[in-house]
């Protein structure tokens, strides 16, 4: 019998790897491919935060996506983007874009001179039994995400439930809880948890501490991976905290992934990259 009310402890604690990508975006690869098995069903989260447009402005040129979800997050930026559906606008302070490529999407991000860069793109697996899915596309203004205010607290609800707060989207093929909690210095925050799903977060600012440990102070630009339980527990340390974060229950599926592609087997790769080769790959 499993012990009733657990406190969700730190499993991992990953501060991610500089990355070059697209056609010269400087980022932190928080979790990637190597991570697939752990933070299932979640694929890889990119993070950006800059100052200097040179670091982004050359942005992700068309490329093509199958089988999985893309998440971008903005908190502060511009982001200009366009999409094979006919899809075109701008990510801004405070949007996300929930893009679903499904059977196979071609789309561009470039990011636009800024004040401040600062966001996160998530990878999120798509079941075996869709992941060749109708694309969709979901623009979803910083107006459309709920904010509920507490005493010393701040949670924008982008995906998912909290409380009695319904999120701006739930997600249709992994059910996924996505949010940006803003926390005041000494307080605590706890939020009840499905016991098995995977949960990370990611530190945007700030410091804090986790299930209670006073001693292991984590500061921002990591990522804080947590073993199984039925609650999450947050501190604040002195200077506040703001951290996002992101829950799903692990598809447990093959992972079969080719760059911008991923699947559940190599012949399914192959198959996807001999249809771009021959100029199938998008649907009519």
């Amino acid at each position: 019998m499993s012990t009733i009310n657990t406190v969700r402890t730190i499993r991992r604690l990953v501060a991610g790897t500089a990355q070059v990508d697209g056609a010269g975006v400087r980022l932190v690869r928080v979790i990637g491919r190597a991570d697939t098995r752990e933070f299932d069903p979640f694929l890889m989260l990119d993070a950006f935060d800059s100052r200097n447009p040179d670091d982004y402005i050359r942005g992700f040129p068309w490329h093509p996506h199958r089988g999985i979800e893309t998440v971008t997050y903005l908190i502060s930026g511009d982001i200009e983007h366009s999409d094979s559906l006919g899809n075109k606008g701008s990510i801004l302070d405070g949007c996300c874009q929930w893009m679903t490529a499904g059977s196979g999407i071609l789309h561009q991000e470039m990011p636009q001179a800024s004040e401040r860069m600062l966001g996160v793109q998530l990878w999120l697996n798509l079941p075996r039994r869709d992941k060749m899915t109708r694309p969709q596309y979901r623009d979803i203004s910083a107006a459309m995400i709920p904010c509920v205010q507490e005493p010393g607290a701040v949670v924008r609800v982008i995906a998912g439930r909290y409380g009695r707060t319904t999120g701006a989207t739930q997600g249709d093929y992994v059910k996924t809880l996505f949010l940006d909690v803003e926390l005041e210095p000494g307080r605590e925050w706890q939020l009840p948890t499905a016991r098995e799903a995977t949960l990370f977060i990611y530190l945007v600012a700030g410091a804090g501490y986790f299930a209670g440990d006073r001693h292991q102070v984590i500061g921002s630009h990591q990522a804080v991976l947590f073993d199984e339980g039925d609650r999450f527990v947050a501190h604040a340390a002195g200077q506040g905290v703001r951290f996002l974060l992101f829950a799903g229950q692990p598809l447990q599926e093959p992972v079969a992934w080719g760059g911008p592609i991923v699947m559940n087997t190599r012949e399914e790769l192959q198959q996807a990259f001999q249809e771009i080769e021959d100029g199938t790959f998008i649907g009519k």
